[in-house]
């Protein structure tokens, strides 16, 4: 499938039952939910989908579910990352085995930081396959921090780069000076949340790749002009901003709120939602969306009627 990774691409968290086994039920609905939402593709087992504890046997279940309820409507993307170079290629060459349309990679941290290793770790996995790549620049997750002329030099030297996940900060100035001094075409999806989503996209930032759990907002963002874009971002920061605390417990049980997935379970040891949490959340939603059924698509400007 030809990917023009623009647009919206959510990051999706990975679905667990009650006893933190894989829940292959909601792996599919929550992916056929987002085709009904309008994304543009949709991104499974990254950083927020709490892929390092998963194990093999368990990451090919959630691959797999997600390709089948894509259908081929929507591009599938994997994260492929993982300490070590050789096992970053395996887990990229399977998820293409098994169906991904392309893979999200990102380097991690030595004791000795040193530029020619992300050079080299990532290149020696552009190697193993030639499906598309995601190049992930996220420092806040991985504590490297890749110098703009090393995410160029990257660019430059290996063509199957097909997107920039820019999440280094301050992330507007970043993605301006990355759309300025590319040597190719190359999309850049912005992450964290969509905290700083408006002036990312009055950057040129091309959409988003991340988790907020309601996906058609920040679509509606990449549609609108430039006033709009910030309105709508506006509308929705508080909303944004609670959602983006650290862990994944806020976003599980907003998409469990959304009917997305069954069960708000966080896979030990992160943790679920505390009450104080709980309570804030929903005043928020309500705040938020007022009367508005949030298990359809919301369609931003009208959220609170």
């Amino acid at each position: 499938m030809a990917i023009s990774f623009r647009g919206v691409f959510p990051i999706l968290p990975t679905p667990f039952l009650p006893d933190e086994s894989i829940d292959v039920t909601s792996c599919g609905a929550m992916v056929r939910r987002m085709v009904e939402f309008g994304v543009d593709g949709v991104t499974i087992l990254g950083v927020l989908g709490e892929a390092n504890r998963l194990t093999d046997g368990e990451r090919f279940q959630v691959i797999e579910a997600c390709v089948e309820a894509a259908a081929g409507q929507i591009p599938v993307v994997v994260g492929a990352s993982h300490a070590g170079t050789k096992a970053s290629c395996e887990l990229a060459k399977d998820a293409i085995v098994r169906g991904a349309d392309a893979v999200m990679v990102t380097p991690h941290a030595e004791a000795v930081p040193s530029d020619d290793k992300v050079l080299g770790h990532i290149c020696t996995i552009a190697d193993a396959t030639d499906a598309p790549i995601v190049l992930q620049d996220h420092p806040g997750s991985t504590g490297v921090h890749m110098p703009l002329d090393l995410v160029l030099s990257l660019v430059a030297q290996i063509p199957t780069i097909a997107c920039i996940k820019q999440e280094a900060l301050p992330s507007p100035p970043r993605v301006t000076a990355l759309k300025a001094a590319l040597d190719r075409p190359a999309p850049i999806l912005t992450g964290l949340g969509a905290l700083y989503g408006a002036f990312e996209l009055a950057a040129g930032a091309d959409g988003f790749m991340t988790g907020f759990a309601f996906p058609e907002v920040l679509a509606a963002m990449v549609n609108a002009d430039g006033e709009g874009a910030f309105n709508i971002h506006h509308e929705y920061l508080p909303l944004i901003v609670f959602e983006n605390q650290p862990g994944v417990a806020v976003r599980k049980e907003i998409f469990r709120r959304r009917g997305l997935i069954a069960h708000n379970t966080v896979r030990a040891p992160g943790v679920g939602l505390s009450k104080t949490a709980a309570e804030q959340l929903e005043h928020l939603l309500t705040q938020t969306f007022a009367t508005a059924d949030i298990q359809q698509r919301i369609t931003p400007g009208t959220a609170n009627r």
